[in-house]
């Protein structure tokens, strides 16, 4: 990583966390398997880490969005954020997990054109509703219309870029390392 750590705060250690941060510890083992550095960094502040788990439940439950298109979302911003540490960990769970094509998720990883129009228009309005901080032009929102997408997708991005800027100014801060579980999908390559 490439960041310099802007925080004094050290992680949490997940062996001898106590109170709401095990809890939550806890809860990520038995979802994720481990407790990735990013949940570490953040149960310093435990409210922000149980707001992002809550957030980021609701999202991928709630959002009416498809695995992939969900993924594609949660890359934009990461990427338009410069977060390595999610851009990784997303990219591992994109290709592993929610069946993103390869050539998708190398062209949103590189920032180049998607080969697919839909998650291509995805990508572009989600982009345009993070670079303009919610204040997306008309035209904008007519080309996510023609690609198929409705104005309550529009409210599912909101919540996903609510998510991911807990995660992505939360890692910036921390300069959070990669996990070994994404190692192989580090960004930028």
């Amino acid at each position: 990583m490439s960041r310099e750590k802007l925080i004094s705060l050290e992680a949490v250690n997940p062996e001898t966390a106590t109170g709401r941060a095990k809890e939550l510890f806890d809860e990520a083992k038995s979802t994720v398997g481990f407790v990735p550095n990013m949940y570490a960094n953040m149960a310093n502040n435990t409210a922000l880490l149980d707001t992002y788990f809550h957030g980021y439940g609701k999202f991928r439950e709630g959002s009416g969005l498809s695995s992939q298109e969900q993924e594609v979302i949660f890359l934009a911003i990461s990427n338009t954020n410069n977060c390595e540490y999610c851009m990784g960990a997303h990219s591992m769970i994109a290709d592993k997990m929610s069946g993103v094509p390869a050539d998708v998720l190398q062209a949103i990883r590189a920032g180049k054109e998607i080969p697919d129009a839909k998650l291509a228009a995805l990508d572009a309005f989600t982009r345009v509703m993070v670079t303009s901080k919610g204040n997306p032009d008309k035209e904008a929102i007519a080309a996510f219309h023609v690609a198929g997408y409705e104005d309550k997708d529009m409210l599912a991005i909101v919540l996903a870029i609510s998510v991911k800027v807990i995660s992505n100014y939360s890692n910036h801060l921390f300069a959070s390392q990669l996990d070994d579980a994404f190692a192989a999908y580090s960004w930028p390559e």
